[in-house]
């Protein structure tokens, strides 16, 4: 009985049905708002208890099309009473077209398979006693288990943005900024590519005379939505170089054990890397080395002001409630973390300061962190 996801939709002008009161049959469904501040909730608890939960989300907005539709729907939500715990919550996750369902508690280390296909069992044979087989193939259900899989290549195939509804769409930027910034990204990168040519003829022909490799270093990171794009910079290392050395600090500094002491400053850096060719050393506390990511942002990979990309295997190593930052917001070569302490901060502090960005976002606070950036750079704090 194939319930699967599908892209299909019916066109009309119905007026979609508004959270109400509880249909004949049904139990009573949470409208759309406070569901979504539910799945807010019931992810904070997961983060703290180690205990998953399934989000089922079926897509009613065929079957509301078709003649009988509402009297069907109205069928479907008593099947859900029935299928459901009392500790289940049920909502509309899109008013009007997508009832959603949390399956809280389900333990630790669940076996998310196993339990998804107990679960669709169990709705399948609920629905297909008050419904027809025609109804039926009017809904869509897909299956989400929270926190996701992530191995040391990051999320397989990107994160599954449907558990984080409340991030994409809860405060969300206007259109219209949203063109703002990307205009801005692109004319800015361009202007900068331009006007930086020759000093990066500069750097890469001082590149090639002092160390054997590439002038570019090539790495894979992390976008928004765990997206995988190449990340540029100017190579600053020797080639075929250990990442072992930065793997071990990767996983000090988000364990909150990677800081050193520099004079009366405590640096949360990797400092005296012998990985790192004397040219790179002023690349990096230049920040010139990043001059290639404007090629990033010209492909719309990166923004000018973002959080920064991560490694896939940083992410490997994340607290469940880190991940957030990589739906926040389009990674950018300068941000709030930069301009507000770099390596002075802590990882939770940098997470915490990309969430904010990506809450109280505005033009004009891109502005003004583009605006501190050079000071930032200029004056070595915490330059990489």
């Amino acid at each position: 009985m194939p319930l699967t996801s599908t892209n299909g939709r019916a066109h009309s002008h119905r007026k979609p049905l508004e959270p109400g009161p509880p249909l004949a049959g049904s139990r009573e469904i949470l409208a759309r708002e406070a569901f979504i501040k539910m799945l807010y909730l019931e992810r904070k608890r997961a983060e703290r208890s180690g205990r998953n939960f399934i989000l089922m989300l079926l897509e009613c907005d065929r079957l509301l099309n078709v003649e009988n539709g509402p009297e069907a729907f109205t069928e479907v939500l008593g099947a859900l009473a029935r299928s459901t715990r009392d500790t289940d919550i049920t909502g509309w996750y899109k008013d009007g077209s997508v009832v959603g369902v949390i399956f809280t508690e389900l333990g630790v280390d669940i076996e998310g398979k196993a339990i998804i296909n107990a679960l669709l069992s169990k709705v399948t044979n609920a629905l297909s006693k008050t419904l027809t087989i025609k109804d039926i193939h009017h809904i869509s259900i897909s299956f989400h288990v929270y926190p996701e899989d992530w191995t040391a290549d990051g999320p397989s195939g990107g994160i599954d943005a449907s558990l984080y509804n409340d991030l994409l769409h809860g405060v969300r930027p206007q259109r219209a900024s949203l063109v703002v910034k990307r205009l801005m990204d692109v004319v800015g990168s361009a202007l900068a590519l331009l006007l930086a040519s020759p000093l990066m003829a500069a750097i890469a022909i001082l590149i090639k005379l002092t160390s054997k490799g590439p002038v570019l270093f090539r790495q894979a990171r992390l976008g928004q939505y765990g997206q995988k794009f190449t990340f540029l910079k100017f190579r600053s290392m020797y080639s075929n170089n250990d990442p072992t050395v930065h793997r071990e600090y990767v996983e000090k500094f988000i364990a909150g054990d990677g800081c050193v002491q520099i004079a009366s400053q405590i640096s949360y850096k990797l400092t005296a890397d012998p990985r790192v060719t004397p040219i790179g050393r002023f690349l990096r506390k230049t920040s010139l080395d990043e001059v290639p990511q404007f090629v990033n942002v010209l492909k719309g990979e990166m923004s000018l002001v973002g959080p920064r990309p991560p490694i896939p295997y940083e992410t490997a190593r994340y607290n469940t409630w880190h991940r957030a930052r990589l739906l926040a917001a389009k990674p950018g070569i300068t941000g709030l973390w930069q301009v507000e302490g770099r390596s002075r901060v802590k990882f939770n502090d940098m997470v915490r300061l990309d969430l904010r960005y990506a809450q109280v976002w505005s033009i004009w606070l891109d502005i003004k962190i583009l605006l501190r950036t050079p000071v930032a750079v200029f004056s070595g704090n915490g330059a990489q």
